[in-house]
């Protein structure tokens, strides 16, 4: 598959159009334009597997994903809870929130990464796909830079992941291992349902001794923002997160 001719839709559907029809993004089969999207469907999960299974295991200098998150994002799939993959791997169901958490987080700078690339160089969303490499940044957008690995050395740095919850060993005084460590401490809050001062306190709490400097902390970067209903607050990630 040459990524750099697929758009980001063609990668997802796994077919692409063609000046005679239609192709299989993975073998040399082609269809007429009509061809129905169950006939696409059937050759690809019947010949390929499907197209995600594809996609998570295409050899291709584009794809990084190791061997471990290929499984563990095969197993997410299958919408599996965390508890029993917990079970299953035999670790801390908060290690399976930390792997879902990374996820979430490769893709948000994933999509940050193709608006600026888009916006530069004044291509759309639909474009081929031709960035060499995703650039990280913090939620935020206040923080420099960070690459995946220095994302994951900080939260290795401040996280004791064997706990469950998560535990937090110290607050980092700079800002973007801060704004790096507060990103993982809100995702264990829930998102878009108003909470109280102290139903906040109380997922904060196990995770570090200060929690209200935490909260505090994740108010004032507006990880965590005033709702409609006085004294009360919410997680907006599904909304105004990228």
């Amino acid at each position: 598959m040459n990524l750099a001719k697929l758009t980001l839709n063609e990668l997802q559907q796994g077919w692409h159009a063609t000046p005679q029809g239609l192709a299989c993004n993975y073998c040399q089969a082609a269809w007429p334009s009509e061809t129905s999207l169950d006939q696409l469907q059937n050759h690809l999960d019947i010949v390929h597997g499907g197209n995600q299974s594809q996609l998570l295991h295409l050899k291709s200098r584009y794809n990084t994903l190791t061997v471990k998150q290929q499984d563990l994002l095969t197993a997410f799939a299958t919408g599996i809870k965390d508890q029993a993959l917990a079970e299953q791997l035999q670790v801390a169901p908060a290690t399976v929130r930390h792997q879902k958490f990374t996820f979430r987080e490769k893709a948000k700078q994933a999509k940050f990464y193709l608006a600026v690339y888009e916006t530069v160089f004044n291509t759309s969303t639909d474009a081929p796909v031709t960035n060499e490499a995703t650039t990280a940044v913090d939620t935020q957008n206040q923080a420099q830079l960070l690459t995946e690995d220095e994302t994951a050395k900080i939260l290795k740095t401040y996280f004791d992941f064997d706990q469950d919850p998560v535990r937090l060993k110290r607050l980092p005084q700079k800002h973007a291992a801060l704004m790096t460590v507060l990103t993982r401490i809100v995702a264990e809050v829930p998102e878009n349902i108003p909470l109280s001062v102290t139903a906040i306190n109380a997922y904060l709490k196990p995770i570090y001794f200060d929690y209200h400097t935490i909260r505090r902390e994740l108010i004032k970067y507006q990880f965590i923002q005033p709702a409609m209903t006085s004294n009360q607050y919410f997680h907006p990630a599904k909304i105004n997160n990228l």
